[in-house]
């Protein structure tokens, strides 16, 4: 039993409490959080992205879904952990089912948001079940900030100035009115400012107060006047929040004036400036995906690590300031793994190995690119083929759909494809793309079966991903992800590096998907 999990239970007893809830966020809610401030991994050792722990005196589970259920277990030591396997979203349902009536958990304040804290006080009422609040992380691993490198982002790359985007939310407010943005994205956004040190992330972490006539950014040292400005401020009588984005214990300061906020921080629609930087940036990622793949071809006794080391080095030749997420290298089983994170030293390029390389990475802009392609070390075997051809199918048929208006409409048609189209027991286990921004995954739209912004309508200058997959655990897994934009009443591809022409079984494409394939280069 590691020291978090000892940590855990001593606070159990000490506060008379009867499960603790284990985040991987931190303060300002980041859950792709740097593995030293992620509390759940401290706890468990599970590295995914996402996923929450529980700790009773007498167990700790990991709740996780289909895209790291095989990650889960090979991470986590299973004489402590647990392994909750669930579907995505089902989390709430999984815990009720573990919860004893007429107890206690614990949740950590500023690192959950209070749309969550309301969630399970109201998802446990019938069990007389208490959320208890504690402004105290038992689990965490205290460590000093460093002050931000924050760089501004110029209008010419965004298409327009923080007042002009500032003037969008304070317009809409009354004299005695503010918004607090706590979302660290449209935070971002909306001050046209990134910090490109950060890991697998360039958003600047604070927190902003909107009024008619001013704004304040709260940020490094700064940060502690936030708690300071909103006791001062007598003549402010409302503060719009966003519940989902502003913590348990920052909604305490404002609760008697909170008001759920209407305003859209259209950071979703991009300018016909963030486009043009958007094609640009995509260009280069191309151009250091193909840089990797050549190393590949044409290097022997390489590792997972060695190509994630190439790779990385690439984007910087290309012009990356820094990644936009951990990239994934992965060999043969470990592409059955859809969020596989190792790049191992031990994994070595055999001839005939499968290789998964999803990368993205940020440039001036500050924009995240997202792309995924999979390539062969020497000849493919017609297993490989068959999945990888199967995978190209549905991306085509979902990148050429016709009468649809949202996200759910292609997540629908793909997965409909593969479900009948899939060879014996590889599976499509998570959603078919994602907004991209500021953020890798930002939303809407969200190509997806699974949540709200799915069901948001197309917008001109949308920007999302489209990336069927299929995984068989112990075999291996393909992906391929295309970023796209949505333009003339029609789906762009930014992506233009090649798919791989001897992974292509030629006799499974029908007339139509020939003539698609052809949009893009085919090496």
């Amino acid at each position: 039993m590691n020291e978090y999990i000892k940590n855990a239970r001593l606070f159990l007893e000490q506060e008379q409490i009867d499960y603790l809830l284990v985040n991987s966020t931190n303060k300002f809610l980041v859950e792709y959080n740097s593995l030293n401030k992620n509390s759940r991994y401290l706890l468990t050792g599970f590295s995914g992205s996402t996923g929450d722990a529980v700790v009773s005196k007498d167990n700790v589970f990991l709740f996780v879904d289909g895209r790291y259920h095989i990650q889960a277990d090979l991470e986590v030591n299973h004489d402590d952990i647990s392994v909750v396997k669930m579907e995505i979203g089902c989390f709430l349902d999984e815990l009720y089912a573990r919860v004893c009536e007429n107890s206690t958990i614990g949740i950590c304040s500023y690192k959950n948001s209070q749309y969550r804290y309301k969630t399970l006080a109201e998802k446990f009422k019938d069990k007389n079940v208490k959320i208890k609040l504690f402004d105290t992380d038992p689990v965490e691993n205290i460590s000093k900030d460093e002050l931000q490198a924050i760089t501004e982002v110029p209008v010419e790359l965004s298409g327009q100035t923080t007042d002009e985007k500032i003037k969008q939310v304070s317009n809409t407010l009354k004299e005695d009115e503010a918004v607090i943005i706590n979302n660290l994205e449209d935070l971002s956004y909306l001050y046209n400012i990134r910090n490109f040190n950060k890991e697998n992330s360039c958003s600047v972490e604070g927190k902003a107060i909107i009024t008619k006539n001013q704004n304040i950014l709260f940020k490094d040292n700064t940060l502690c006047d936030f708690e300071k400005f909103i006791n001062n401020s007598k003549n402010i009588s409302t503060y719009f929040v966003n519940e989902v984005d502003i913590t348990a214990k920052d909604y305490r300061l404002i609760a008697n004036k909170a008001k759920k906020s209407e305003i859209k921080i259209k950071k979703y629609i991009k300018t016909d400036a963030e486009i043009e930087h958007y094609k640009d940036a995509f260009e280069r990622t191309d151009k250091a995906i193909l840089a990797t793949r050549e190393f590949i071809l044409n290097n022997d006794n390489i590792s997972e690590f060695d190509i994630k080391t190439e790779l990385e080095n690439n984007f910087k030749r290309f012009g990356a300031k820094c990644q936009s997420f951990t990239s994934i290298v992965a060999k043969d089983k470990n592409s059955a793994l859809a969020h596989y994170s190792k790049s191992s030293k031990e994994e070595i390029v055999k001839n005939g190995s499968l290789i998964l390389i999803d990368c993205g990475g940020y440039y001036d802009g500050g924009l995240a690119t997202d792309t995924t392609r999979v390539f062969v070390k020497g000849e493919p075997t017609e297993l490989h083929k068959k999945v990888y051809t199967s995978v190209l199918k549905a991306f085509l048929h979902a990148f050429n759909i016709k009468d649809y208006t949202c996200g759910f409409d292609i997540d629908y048609l793909a997965r409909y494809f593969l479900k009948n189209n899939s060879p014996e027991g590889f599976i499509f286990n998570h959603g078919l793309g994602h907004g991209i921004g500021v953020s890798v995954h930002e939303g809407p739209p969200r190509l997806s079966t699974a949540c709200p912004d799915a069901f948001v309508e197309f917008e001109e200058n949308m920007c999302f991903t489209i990336e069927p997959g299929l995984y068989r655990k112990d075999f291996f897994g393909v992906r391929l992800e295309n970023s796209c934009y949505y333009k003339n009443g029609k789906i762009n591809s930014f992506t233009k590096m090649c798919y791989e022409k001897k992974l292509i079984d030629f006799s499974m494409l029908d007339k139509n998907e020939q003539e698609w394939l052809s949009q893009f280069e085919v090496k």
